[in-house]
């Protein structure tokens, strides 16, 4: 009786030595939430954590190899992370002076920056950034990009939120990414190019990966991708200011970031640091969107459940412009979870983000 594709395919990655360590991929543990779909796709996350950078592409390309050439496995698309610690015996780089176009004084161009040099064909990348999570960062982030769509833009949107991909379950795909000659296939869906590690990965595995894992996987998102010619690119990035964004930053090709927040005093003292974090990098902070900013009674009185102006205010100390508020829909709330962005719907919300797409179009244009 034939084995199982599964264990053929296992099988066939035990084949993959790790020189690391002597072993297989597979006797180390770093061939991650292996899943096949009935149609014979396989996915995979080889987590190359430990080991040096200079074997990361080999494994990565010699795992799919390994797994393509099974009987029955009609495509395979697998990310890959690697954590290189550098020998002890190196010097730190020198800080280099104020002004350079080096700010972390890396020596060699790095591989974010490489993997963003194959985003040719996108005109502008907007990073949707806040300081906390939990303001709906990733709700805004969609219907922003549902809303640049509808005024004739070529919009991509990338969820840079590996550890809680939300583009999935906002745009209502259950499907896996495709793969063709090697590169994964975006979806597109409400007028937007979307891709998401939510669209590689199981959705129910937990992905504990450290920093450089998350670096990789970003890597990947951006040079891995059939993006194809964009007018502009948002990226959803992880709440706070962490390696994601510190990634995005050493790319070179953000040309901006939205800051998202609710009202109140604590989400403001991140954005606080948010702003200045980009800005140190000399990456321009197109704007402030405040949202949640009240809730609207059957009276029309307005509720400000938690506080009331405090991004705009804000905003204003930081001398960033404020784009405009977002109040609470319980509309939006369920669009969202259904899957159906409310920017692409006749709904006062809908006017909202389109309001706000506008600004945001006028920022990016060329002076």
């Amino acid at each position: 009786m034939a084995q199982p594709l599964t264990i053929r395919v296992r099988d066939a990655l035990a084949g993959v030595a790790n020189p690391a360590t002597g072993r297989n991929i597979i006797a180390d543990g770093l061939v991650q939430g292996l899943a096949i779909n009935d149609d014979g796709h396989v996915r995979f996350v080889l987590e190359l954590a430990g080991s040096a950078l200079e074997n990361a592409e080999m494994l990565l390309e010699a795992a799919k190899k390994a797994a393509a050439g099974v009987d029955g496995v009609a495509s395979v698309s697998a990310v890959a992370s690697a954590h290189s610690a550098a020998p002890k015996s190196a010097p730190r780089p020198a800080a280099p002076p104020s002004g350079h176009d080096n700010p972390f004084g890396i020596r060699k161009k790095p591989q974010i920056e490489e993997a963003a040099e194959t985003l040719g064909g996108v005109k502008t990348i907007i990073a949707i950034a806040s300081g906390k999570g939990g303001v709906g960062k990733s709700t805004v982030t969609a219907n922003l990009a549902v809303a640049l769509a509808a005024q004739g833009l070529k919009v991509g949107l990338l969820d840079a939120d590996i550890y809680g991909p939300s583009v999935p379950t906002l745009f209502g795909l259950t499907g896996k990414a495709q793969v063709r000659d090697g590169k994964l296939l975006p979806v597109t869906a409400h007028g937007v190019t979307a891709m998401s590690i939510g669209m590689i990965v199981d959705p129910d595995q937990a992905l504990a990966w450290r920093g450089p894992m998350v670096m990789g996987a970003l890597k990947q998102l951006m040079r891995d991708v059939e993006w194809g010619e964009l007018d502009v690119m948002l990226i959803d990035t992880p709440p706070g200011t962490g390696d994601a964004h510190l990634s995005l930053i050493q790319s070179k090709r953000l040309d901006g970031v939205v800051i998202v927040s609710t009202p109140q005093e604590m989400a403001l003292a991140d954005v606080r640091r948010g702003v200045q974090l980009f800005r140190k990098a000399e990456t321009p902070v197109l704007g402030v969107i405040e949202n949640m900013a009240w809730l609207e009674l059957p009276t029309g009185e307005r509720q400000y459940l938690f506080g009331e102006g405090g991004a705009a205010r804000a905003a204003e100390e930081l001398g960033a412009p404020f784009l405009g508020a977002i109040p609470l829909f319980p509309d939006l709330r369920i669009a969202s979870d259904e899957g159906q962005p409310i920017a692409a719907a006749d709904h006062p919300a809908a006017e909202v983000f389109k309001a706000l797409a506008k600004k945001i179009a006028v920022a990016m244009a060329p002076a």
